[in-house]
């Protein structure tokens, strides 16, 4: 595995096309943009929020436990032309398996809701953070102007 950054969601925001969602490692920020769907998700699992029902990232967690599976980590690997690709580690091991480490391919968004919810950290590839644009300044400026960014 190569070099990581450990990034956790700094700041979510509704946008008419979507959310954008701001990821840091506390010196630096990223933004890329996701469903509107996905961005309440993950805003309602870092506030807390049990839903009165399962939603769709909690039912998948819900199966992997009973499979004795646990999220590992979720890592941003790639980006082409404005599109994050991640990748979701999970760790099984129950009474009829030993350890299996398992990587998924997996969309950024649906990584970052699915390791708010098992409490699992999130990386970026350290030669790609260090290639992506920082957007403190600008997330910074949003908050100056008092927008509602949810997240961290």
């Amino acid at each position: 595995m190569p070099a990581l950054v450990r990034v956790e969601p700094i700041a979510l925001l509704p946008t008419p096309a979507g959310c954008a969602v701001f990821l840091g490692d506390g010196h630096k920020a990223i933004v890329f943009y996701i469903d509107l769907a996905i961005g309440a998700s993950i805003n309602a699992a870092l506030a807390g929020e049990t839903p009165p029902r399962p939603l769709t990232h909690d039912l998948y967690l819900l199966t992997l436990q009973a499979f004795g599976a646990k999220v590992s980590r979720a890592v941003i690997v790639h980006v082409e032309q404005e599109i994050y690709f991640a990748r979701l580690i999970l760790e099984a091991q129950n009474e009829i398996m030993e350890r299996k480490i398992v990587e998924i391919d997996a969309r950024p968004s649906d990584c970052i809701a699915i390791a708010v919810r098992a409490g699992a950290p999130m990386f970026v590839v350290q030669d790609l953070w260090e290639k992506l644009e920082d957007m403190s300044s600008v997330l910074q400026d949003m908050r100056d102007k008092g927008m509602d960014l949810g997240g961290g």
